[in-house]
């Protein structure tokens, strides 16, 4: 079998949302892929701070901010932060738009004051899984800390929330020429939520930098996720694969849906596709 370069999400892919701690046989299934020659990529929307404790584990390379940041062994291959004009321009407008925002910079996230306040308002919600897993996240286990810590570092990205949608028209009227807005499923309760992208990158152009970079055929590419920030990594690969609890928008794109994560899922289709 040719060497396959493999791109994973995180959140709701390889581990349930919020955690930093795969299933074992996740684990099992990215060592025994490696022992064949194959690449193993972490691809997410975290930053490389809030990623981290999943370097433990020995994966090839990791791709941060939605495709801003890619690192590969111990080079950076690419590094795109919002540029001062940008970040300014972002952060005012979300912040006068009623928008509750979560910035990244490369290693610290910050969330607006009164956004844990509004998600425990919404707990009964269960419809929408970004309110699951940012809930999941603040309270329990990522290091997210108040915006009055911002310390105006470079930031790559943005994840907001919403009281819905009429609040998000000015941003998307003003940023629109520069970046994407990757809206999450509708929740039933009317929240809105989703990501702010550059249009320089995604997870989409990451897998075609990662790939010249190594000098690896797209057409040896494999990529799992779950939610629809997933929708270009899976678009830009030869075999795209949507965890079963993930979108079903997503599932609708993927050209393989295989268990959730809760279910072995990541093994089970490693298997599936004879990556071990």
């Amino acid at each position: 079998m040719e060497k396959k370069l493999i791109f994973l999400d995180i959140d709701g892919t390889l581990t349930e949302p919020g955690k930093n701690v795969p299933p074992d046989s996740a684990l099992e299934a990215v060592r025994r892929a490696q022992a064949k020659g194959h690449i193993v990529v972490l691809c997410s929307g975290r930053n490389y701070g809030m990623l981290s404790p999943l370097l433990k584990y020995g994966f090839d390379g990791v791709i941060s901010c939605a495709g801003g940041c890619i690192e590969y062994g111990d080079q950076m291959v690419y590094d795109c932060p919002m540029t001062p004009e940008q970040q300014e321009k972002v952060l005012d407008v979300f912040r006068e738009s009623g928008v509750y925002r979560t910035i990244g910079s490369r290693y610290y996230s910050y969330t607006d004051e009164g956004f844990k306040e509004f998600l425990a308002e919404n707990a009964q919600s269960k419809a929408n899984s970004e309110l699951l897993r940012w809930r999941v996240q603040i309270e329990n286990e990522l290091d997210i800390r108040p915006m009055a810590e911002y310390d105006g570092a470079p930031i790559y990205g943005l994840t907001f929330m919403s009281r819905g949608s009429e609040r998000l028209r000015r941003p998307m009227e003003l940023l629109q020429d520069e970046f994407s807005f990757c809206i999450q499923d509708t929740d039933a309760c009317g929240i809105v939520n989703g990501e702010l992208i550059n249009k320089a990158f995604n997870k989409g152009t990451a897998v075609t930098r990662l790939c010249a970079y190594l000098d690896i055929p797209q057409a040896d590419t494999i990529a799992f996720g779950d939610s629809m920030n997933d929708l270009e990594m899976l678009q830009a690969v030869r075999q795209s694969v949507c965890m079963d609890n993930g979108s079903p928008a997503l599932k609708r794109e993927a050209g393989l849906v295989c268990p959730a994560v809760t279910e072995d899922g990541i093994y089970k289709a490693f298997m599936q596709l004879e990556l071990i």
